[in-house]
Formats: C-alpha cells, structure tokens, sequence
C-alpha cells in the first residue's frame, strides 16, 4: 500500500485500532500509516495510549477493533514472523541482574545471525567500556542506550523506541539523535515515542498527537506550527513614554509593556515590520529577542485546549 499522503510505500497501516480495559478506553479509532524510511513521532500526555498502540503494533497486546499491518504482516496472527523483521525498545523494560553487558548483546544476537555487529553497536551507544558489567550496575542511562542497542541487533527493517532518550544526560541525547539518524539512513523506518518536544521536532518526518487514546493531530511538526502556531513575540526596551503606534503596525496582534520592556506578538512577517518601524524613529534597541512558536508550543495547546 502506499501513502497517499506521502507517496512512499507504507510499512505500518493502522485503521480504527481499539482497545478497552472494561470501561476504559485506553485507544479509541486511532488510524495512521507510516512510510518506509520515515522517522514517526507519537506523542502524547501520560494515559494517552502511546504505548497502548505501540503494543498493539508489536503484537503484545491484542486489539478490540481495527486492521493492523506491520510490513504487510498481522501482529497477531503473524507475531513470530514481525519479530524476525522489527526491533524494539520499551519504556518498562529489564534483564536478569547478572548478565553481563557483552553477554546480553551477544544473546540477543545469536538469536539473528548474520545480522548487525553487536561490537559495532557496542561502539555506537559508547557501551564498550561497560562490556563486562554486570545490568544491575549500570546507570538509568547506560540501561537506556543497551536496550537501544538490544533493539537494533536484529538489523530490523522498523524499529519502535519508547522514550529513546529517557535518562540520558545532554551530551548523551544528541549523540543519540545523531544515531537515529544514520540508522534511518541505513534504511530502517523508526517509530518514536517521546515526551521531548525539542527530540521529535528535530528528528521526526511527521508526528502524531494523542489525547485520551484518539489522534488529534498528525502532520510535519513544521505544518503543525504553521496551522496551530504561527506566532512571533519580540521583546525589548523602549524609553518612549508613548507605544501605541506599535499595535498599528500590519500582523501586530497585542502590545504590553513592564516598565521598559516592550512586548510585541504577531504573526507573519511581523518582525520585519516592526524593526522598519523602529528604524525609522531612530530607535535601535540592542537587546530586541524573538522567539517564534515551537512544536512544544503547538503541543501545550492542542493538550490542553482539549482537556476535559
């Protein structure tokens, strides 16, 4: 099948996904497809059903209603198969306390021979020094980057990451994101669940927002600024006693001020406008600040707006 909406081919198809804990409701007509080769964000509040679907996608859960395809193949009829082709981190998951960092990796990749290094993965995820640690030594975020590695030993065509970065320091998460990418580039569609604003606009070809287990959005994290965004706010100081001449300037939509500090919000190319504007009255501020809508922003809103 392939993605209208994207014109690729797509490798996951979801189409009215179910699911209910007796009255409950934890994923309600949810349908999506995600294209080969995409980076897929899911994003979404605690309770919303992220993981609920995701589960459902790798056939640990059995759905109420709706048609599931992972690379042309039935979770539920077909799991043994999918897990041959796909990888996946979990936000809940554990190892016995003993084994051995090397250990792990080579079981899991004797499990897909003829597939991915685990020295190689090892290098990646900065696991090598940590090789002969026992698990229950290591630190929330080397737990995190060996299941990343466990995930992807397989060499899966789609790989699922639930909370990728969860744990990990700065420095750490970039490095990751770096990684992600390149494992994209090798061919291998990602699905990423993440609470980061910042990670998935970075990362993701398109997300989808969901909110008591229904999609309430899904696009490029850049049209979801654009369509539910959009605005632009400048700050700086201004010793005219008189402002209001500012909300006369096109796009301009509320001025305040704080003392001398002057703020501006507007929309479209509202900050070429108003720098003209005070330009031409000889003014130059040197601290002027402009911060435009994020996908963080976009996210706060389309959550809250339609909380109960």
């Amino acid at each position: 099948m392939t993605d209208a909406r994207t014109g690729g081919q797509a490798v996951i198809e979801v189409d009215g996904l179910c699911k209910h804990y007796g009255a409950v409701s934890a994923v309600e007509d949810v349908a999506f497809t995600v294209k080969a080769g995409e980076i897929f964000g899911v994003l979404g509040p605690n309770g919303a059903g992220k993981t609920t679907t995701i589960e459902c996608l790798l056939g640990l859960r059995r759905p109420d209603g709706g048609r599931l395809r992972v690379l042309g193949l039935d979770p539920q009829r077909e799991v043994g198969a999918l897990r041959r082709r796909v990888g996946c981190q979990l936000q809940e998951s554990a190892l016995p306390d003993r084994i051995r960092v090397w250990e792990a990796l080579d079981l899991f990749a004797a499990l897909a021979p003829g597939r991915s290094d685990w020295r190689r993965l090892a290098r990646d995820w900065n696991l090598t020094e940590k090789a002969g640690s026992s698990f229950v030594s290591l630190s929330g975020g080397e737990r995190q980057r060996l299941f990343v590695a466990l995930a992807l030993v397989n060499d899966p065509e789609v790989v699922f990451l639930d909370e990728l970065t969860q744990g990990l320091d700065p420095a750490a998460r970039r490095t990751a994101w770096d990684l992600i990418r390149a494992v994209r580039e090798r061919g291998t569609t990602v699905v990423l669940v993440t609470h980061f604003m910042d990670e998935a606009e970075r990362l993701c070809d398109r997300v989808a927002v969901l909110l008591r287990g229904r999609i309430v959005a899904l696009d490029t994290p850049q049209r979801l600024v654009e369509q539910f965004g959009g605005s632009t706010r400048l700050s700086f100081t201004c010793a005219l006693a008189d402002i209001s001449w500012l909300a006369a300037i096109p796009h301009v939509r509320h001025v305040t001020r704080q003392s001398e500090i002057v703020r501006v919000e507007g929309s479209g190319p509202m900050l070429t406008r108003v720098a003209a504007e005070l330009w031409r009255r000889g003014l130059s501020p040197d601290d002027l600040r402009v911060e435009h809508d994020t996908l963080e922003d976009v996210y706060l809103a389309l959550t809250n707006s339609k909380a109960p």
